[in-house]
């Protein structure tokens, strides 16, 4: 109601009244502002969260649509502007590069342009010759005179013969006295790989590296020999590859002490499906872990399997182990870097890729632009650059470039990283790979320390590929003891691969003489970088000449 002068009271408490009554108006009308106001800032929260939401999801969305219909090369589009950035535009004018930093690569070190044209086949590989000539009635010249060869053309094809089987039929003489008539000595036949199996040498390495390194599971092979008229059922085969595995443990034991030695060791897992699994159901995952160490000709790569990811599997693995250890960021490895004597290190290419995914997942306008996101992938891609340059180098030189080169980097690195880290929210991808580089950063910089230590963890994460890829193709293993015998074959061969052996050569030899083996020196005559195996291999290996 609205007061006029002419009908306010005259006496004071009247008008005292009058303004209390006001005022409890006037504050009955700002609590119900205040209210509502609540009301709206709480509205204004909930459509926050839900915009927050929704862009989480497109967000999301978009790198689906990436994966699945986009390269999935983790290069940037910016890496070949590394060294020409606009700060400006990314709102972060306290970065400025130094582009000697980056030292030029040597000529030695660049890339070799590729060569045009059919490139010309192995010298090695034996020549058949095959002569093309003109039949008597063509070499006469229409002037009379006879033709005189003048030289010829040579062209090459590549052929190839089918495997071919054949028995190996083991003859053991035997003698007597016809005098006395008394004993019979019969030759000793050597020990086999399986006693009482018709399976040499040869055809379990086939088995194996048609399995383990070809990716063919035992159903196709047992197909194969069929079309050939041989009768191998996949369970006979899957028996093979489990008994012929046992036979390399000793040399596996071997390469453990040789890798819990060594002063580096890169760690890393994956899912395998194991039917039997018992008290498990089928549908449950097992996991293949990875160890691998060693310089590049005498590496070690070591599978192992467990039907759990618990951090007492590494503990297992690992145990008395001390050294530098380099894994992902899975928790699953804290109890055992906790250790004392171990130093955890982790790998910058995760860190990197998650910045890779939160590009992937912007929206075409905001991708066209230089962001946030591609300072970290610039200056990430700076230290692998670094890494790049300087590879083959001495470790002393390594240690040195990290100390006056990479460590500036990862400085401002940090300090964007402070700068930034509180503007990002935390549940999109960016916000998610810098906590991801912040709550790791310590591990990730551990690099820094020694020239013989990786910026990645990359070693261990191709070693582990080749049994991702096989299991795309056998899909599982029906028993542990089948895990098992994965784990130690593939464990050979890889390793096999790692000091540059050819896998089927190797295997038939670890087949044929580790049977005869009497103690660790023989086992260890058969490591593969033991020299004169090298050499004996190498030589079996090799075409022999043609015709």
């Amino acid at each position: 109601m609205k007061i006029t002068p002419n009908k306010l009271p005259n006496d004071v408490e009247s008008l005292k009244a009058l303004i209390q009554e006001q005022q409890t108006l006037l504050d009955k009308k700002h609590a119900l502002l205040e209210e509502k106001q609540a009301e709206v800032d709480t509205k204004q929260v909930e459509i926050d969260k839900k915009q927050a939401r929704v862009e989480q999801l497109e967000e999301q969305w978009r790198l689906f649509l990436h994966r699945k219909f986009a390269s999935q090369s983790e290069k940037s589009p910016g890496q070949g502007e590394l060294f020409n950035e606009t700060e400006e535009a990314a709102e972060d004018p306290i970065i400025e590069w130094d582009a000697e930093a980056i030292p030029s690569p040597s000529p030695e070190t660049k890339t070799k342009a590729k060569t045009r044209g059919r490139k010309p086949l192995p010298s090695e590989l034996p020549r058949v010759k095959i002569i093309h000539d003109l039949p008597e009635s063509e070499r006469q010249c229409p002037c009379g005179c006879q033709l005189t060869e003048i030289g010829e053309e040579t062209s090459e094809q590549l052929d190839i013969i089918p495997a071919k089987m054949r028995v190996l039929q083991h003859i053991q003489k035997k003698y007597a006295c016809k005098a006395c008539e008394e004993g019979v000595k019969t030759a000793a036949k050597p020990t086999q790989p399986i006693p009482k199996s018709n399976a040499s040498a040869g055809l379990l390495a086939h088995v194996a590296v048609s399995k383990y390194q070809d990716a063919l599971p035992l159903y196709r092979q047992e197909g194969m020999f069929k079309r050939v008229g041989i009768h191998l059922p996949r369970q006979t085969l899957a028996n093979w590859m489990i008994s012929s595995s046992e036979l390399l443990q000793p040399l596996i034991n071997l390469m453990r002490d040789q890798l819990l030695e060594s002063p580096v060791i890169h760690c890393d897992e994956t899912v395998v499906k194991v039917l039997k699994e018992p008290d498990k159901p089928a549908s449950s995952q097992s996991y293949m872990w990875v160890q691998v160490t060693g310089p590049p000709k005498q590496r070690i790569i070591l599978f192992d399997y467990d039907q759990s990811r618990s951090g007492q599997v590494p503990l297992r693995l690992l145990s008395g182990y001390q050294g530098y250890l380099q894994t992902d960021g899975y928790e699953g490895y804290n109890a055992v870097a906790s250790q004392p004597g171990i130093t955890q290190l982790c790998c910058m290419a995760h860190a990197r890729r998650k910045f890779m995914e939160a590009k992937k997942a912007q929206p075409k306008a905001k991708a066209k632009t230089r962001s946030k996101v591609d300072v970290a992938i610039d200056m990430i891609g700076k230290l692998y650059g670094l890494e790049r340059a300087y590879q083959g180098e001495t470790l002393d030189s390594r240690y040195q470039m990290r100390q006056e080169k990479a460590k500036p980097i990862l400085k401002k690195l940090r300090h964007w990283l402070d700068k930034t880290l509180p503007t990002v929210p935390p549940t999109t991808l960016l916000g998610k790979a810098l906590n991801y580089l912040h709550n790791y950063w310590s591990r990730l910089t551990t690099y820094l320390e020694d020239g013989r230590l990786n910026i990645d963890n990359n070693i261990a994460e191709n070693a582990i590929r080749p049994f991702v890829i096989g299991r795309k193709n056998w899909l599982f293993s029906d028993t542990p003891r089948g895990a098992q015998a994965s784990a130690r074959i593939y464990s050979v061969i890889e390793t096999a691969k790692a000091n540059g052996l050819e896998p089927y050569a190797y295997l038939k030899q670890l087949f044929t003489e580790l049977p005869l083996v009497n103690d660790v020196d023989d086992v260890e005559a058969l490591l593969p970088w033991n020299q004169k195996l090298t050499t004996l291999l190498m030589n079996e290996t090799l075409p022999k000449g043609g015709v």
